[in-house]
């Protein structure tokens, strides 16, 4: 995932017992990772993309995100679409961040998320035409959603994978968890502060990653236009559970400041949407 994953843990319990679990949550990384990797030939999700018009057994780790990436697919009206892949790759975010190595894939044309088919009986995939799958809004969240179940019996933890994080239970003084926000532009200050407990709060922005090849082209990508959205610079998404906090950041970032405003208020969700301007606009009553 091309991130570095830091665990802190309020413990009662003995130091070996409370390495495990923690050694527990990392491991949810690892097999998310090796699961749902765009990155690496050989994992699960681009070992799938190989077989076309036929069932393919998938593992928990890989069906449960795109499950839900498929949900977001539908209720964003494909705006946020996992087969976004070789969109991705064409537009520069084609290397594998471990080995260096070019990524690539082959794709049809006007591939969509209607070009999928889960079967939850038999927890199988099909793929109507040939694609390539793009998790990245989604896997992280996940893998940080089971990592906070191994981590649940601690009074108090956090998990902070790249910015994206779970606050568990209480801090060191029995309050909520204070959560600084990355200014967008300035990476060493804060634009935002908030308190949250038993939540996550994961960010999408612009600024994160920049095409190589295509000028004003950052990672998040409209998969009709092919282009980057520019009406926000930032979108942080509190929720329950991390994987809707990934994935809902970055829906809310593709469709723009007033629909994605009003998706998070339809949904009961809390949050900030930033401007290029760094104006913010808060969500939620926070």
């Amino acid at each position: 995932m091309d991130t570095v994953v830091d665990i802190q843990v309020i413990s009662k319990i003995s130091k070996e017992e409370t390495e495990e679990k923690i050694n527990r949550a990392f491991q949810a990384f690892q097999k998310v990772e090796q699961a749902c990797s765009r990155f690496t030939s050989s994992s699960e999700l681009m070992q799938a993309c190989q077989i076309v018009g036929a069932p393919v057994e998938i593992s928990p780790f890989l069906y449960q995100p795109l499950f839900f990436a498929i949900e977001m697919a539908k209720l964003t009206d494909g705006i946020f679409d996992p087969t976004v892949g070789k969109t991705m790759e064409q537009s520069g975010f084609n290397r594998d961040y471990l080995t260096g190595n070019l990524m690539e894939s082959s794709s049809a044309d006007s591939v969509t998320y209607r070009d999928i088919v889960l079967h939850p009986q038999t927890r199988t995939l099909t793929l109507k035409k040939p694609l390539v799958l793009d998790l990245g809004a989604v896997a992280k969240g996940f893998a940080i959603d089971l990592a906070a179940n191994e981590l649940k019996e601690f009074p108090g933890f956090i998990i902070n994978a790249g910015g994206d994080l779970y606050a568990g239970g209480v801090d060191e003084n029995g309050g909520p968890w204070k959560i600084g926000i990355q200014h967008p532009l300035q990476k060493d200050k804060i634009i935002e502060t908030v308190e949250i407990s038993n939540e996550a709060i994961c960010t999408s922005g612009s600024y994160e990653r920049r095409s190589q090849t295509i000028p004003d082209v950052h990672h998040i990508l409209n998969p009709r236009t092919k282009r980057s959205p520019n009406q926000l610079i930032s979108c942080s998404v509190i929720a329950p559970f991390a994987m809707m906090a990934d994935a809902f950041s970055t829906a809310a970032f593709l469709i723009g400041i007033q629909k994605g405003k009003r998706m998070m208020e339809e949904l009961n969700l809390k949050g900030f949407l930033i401007t290029p301007e760094l104006q913010i606009d808060r969500v939620g009553g926070i």
